[in-house]
């Protein structure tokens, strides 16, 4: 064989391999797994994160593949705070995971139609919103609802939001009303995505949207369903 051929031969044989890897990178395609999967894997990978133990991973491979496709495993409706990092604390990689995040983890029209095109066209077959413990938003909420106090900016905006949560979970007389108005807050947000017209409605109705949420302790690291 030639010496130019010889190379030829090695650039294919090793653009082979390189195709592979990068193959075996990507996401699995929509419709592969369910929504109770994509949330036993995110429980998995929180568990994993918890002890430390979290996959060791080249973010290098299959960067060109994902340029070509984006099949998240799940949509993450989370709060902002920069404590709470959904990729990590549920040890996920590049493209599994669309993150829609804002104080307080509500759910506004330019979240929801986000949420809807994460399952409409890119195929997610799960929504997780997530809490946590010692959100300033929900706590800012409580002061308000309190205090009645005046708020700068678009801040009243963001507590109108809030408030029907804190207003629910201060019905119940709970020991701890932030603990408890933070986890009803997932739990009347995952309800209005569930029933979301026109959209996610019907696709939780078929079963292949599962729509669920959870509270993160930032100080153990734990993620509890709501």
């Amino acid at each position: 064989m030639c010496q130019r051929c010889a190379a030829l031969s090695r650039r294919a044989m090793f653009g082979g391999a390189a195709a592979l890897l990068a193959a075996a990178a990507v996401p699995a395609p929509a419709g592969t797994i369910s929504g109770d999967e994509a949330l036993r894997r995110l429980l998995q990978g929180n568990a994993r994160y918890r002890k430390n133990h979290m996959d060791v991973r080249d973010y290098a491979a299959g960067r060109a593949a994902r340029v070509a496709t984006h099949r998240p495993i799940a949509s993450v409706l989370s709060c902002s705070d920069a404590r709470v990092a959904p990729e990590l604390l549920f040890d996920q990689g590049p493209g599994d995971l669309f993150v829609v995040r804002v104080a307080g983890n509500v759910l506004t029209d330019e979240g929801l139609a986000s949420l809807e095109y994460a399952a409409q066209f890119l195929g997610s077959p799960l929504v997780f919103v997530l809490g946590h413990r010692g959100c300033g938003a929900v706590e800012a909420t409580i002061k308000a609802v309190h205090d009645n106090a005046s708020l700068p900016g678009h801040l009243p905006g963001l507590i109108d939001r809030l408030r029907p949560a804190v207003t629910a979970a201060e019905a119940a007389h709970p020991a701890n009303l932030l603990n408890a108005a933070i986890a009803e807050n997932v739990r009347s947000t995952s309800q209005a995505v569930a029933t979301a017209q026109p959209l996610l409605a019907g696709m939780v109705a078929s079963g292949k949207v599962t729509v669920t949420g959870g509270v993160y302790d930032i100080a153990t690291g734990r993620v509890s369903l709501a």
